[in-house]
């Protein structure tokens, strides 16, 4: 059981911070939550007996993203939550990674025990050959749910609590590279879960998997801006082809596909969850020609973006 500490909470773990002006019943734009930036930013809640959505006493919040990557430990409690529309259960003994940019809301839950870990993206870039990023494990296609082996949990939860530990004490020369240190073994823990338990075997080797996790992190940067594969290939200084062929191996898709679906599903996360315009939605996703977007939209979806929004909120298109 994880120590009663000072960041341990018991209300909804995504909250109002405080001053900030509660959310509109329709929003205009997607709500952002963020942690404060003193140093890298890093932010551990203890959980104990929590209670969210629609069990908690304040009701479920509107869909929000996060301004940084989130790891959530559930020891024991059930309920769910939402991932970009998602419904992702939350269960006893697992961890769920939620990447940033994220559409993240939580449907109920309660019972929870566990830890929320809070993490901005210089936590993970402080080493040049860092693996540990939650981006070549989520990339942006889905959500990414592990099991914790019965023996692991003792470790995990005494890591967490040494990571909550260092965000208390004061800060000195050592402090970040002690959080990163912990950090980055909880995150190799979850890919080593992760890999364990996959059902499709990948026969790609480490340096296409390699080549893939930093296409992901370029993809994030890039996919509003580029849409050529030529630019990847370039950025990542390898032919096209080996691109093509490494992504291919291990995502079973290729650079362009993977380039449209990143700016499909910001479009649908836009469409879904804000009232943005069909034009803003087709800037913000990439697109300067509002009917191309459109038309593009509906063959990768099946349904005009109008269409797509309507129906994911209960609604006649008009």
């Amino acid at each position: 059981m994880l120590a009663r500490g000072e960041r341990t909470f018991q209300g909804d773990v995504s909250t109002t911070a405080p001053g900030q002006e509660p959310q509109p019943a329709s929003p205009r734009d997607l709500a952002v939550d963020r942690i404060p930036e003193l140093g890298a930013s890093l932010e551990v809640l203890l959980v104990e007996d929590g209670s969210y959505g629609a069990d908690s006493e304040r009701g479920p919040r509107l869909p929000h993203r996060h301004d940084y990557h989130e790891l959530i430990w559930t020891r024991c409690g059930a309920g769910n939550h939402l991932i970009d529309g998602e419904v992702v259960a939350l269960e006893p003994n697992t961890v769920t990674l939620i990447v940033r940019g994220q559409v993240h809301v939580f449907e109920r839950a309660s019972g929870v025990y566990g830890a929320v870990v809070r993490f901005g993206d210089e936590l993970l870039h402080g080493e040049p050959h860092a693996r540990a990023s939650p981006g070549w494990l989520l990339g942006s296609r889905g959500v990414r749910t592990v099991v914790v082996p019965a023996g692991d949990v003792p470790r995990l939860a005494a890591t967490i609590e040494a990571l909550a530990a260092e965000t208390r004490r004061p800060a000195d020369s050592r402090s970040i590279d002690i959080q990163r240190h912990f950090l980055t073994a909880l995150l190799l823990w979850v890919e080593r879960w992760y890999e364990a338990t996959r059902t499709q075997q990948r026969d790609a080797d480490d340096a296409e998997l390699q080549l893939y996790r930093r296409f992901v992190a370029l993809l994030e940067r890039d996919f509003a801006r580029h849409r050529d594969a030529g630019h990847y290939a370039g950025e990542l200084r390898v032919p096209q082809s080996v691109l093509s062929r490494a992504l291919s191996r291990v995502t079973g898709h290729g650079t362009k596909e993977l380039v449209i679906d990143r700016r499909m599903l910001e479009a649908a996360r836009l469409l879904r969850f804000t009232d943005l315009t069909v034009g803003e939605v087709a800037f913000r996703a990439g697109f300067s020609d509002q009917l191309y977007f459109s038309r593009a939209f509906k063959r990768h979806h099946g349904e005009a973006p109008m269409a797509y929004r309507e129906r994911l909120r209960g609604r006649a298109p008009a």
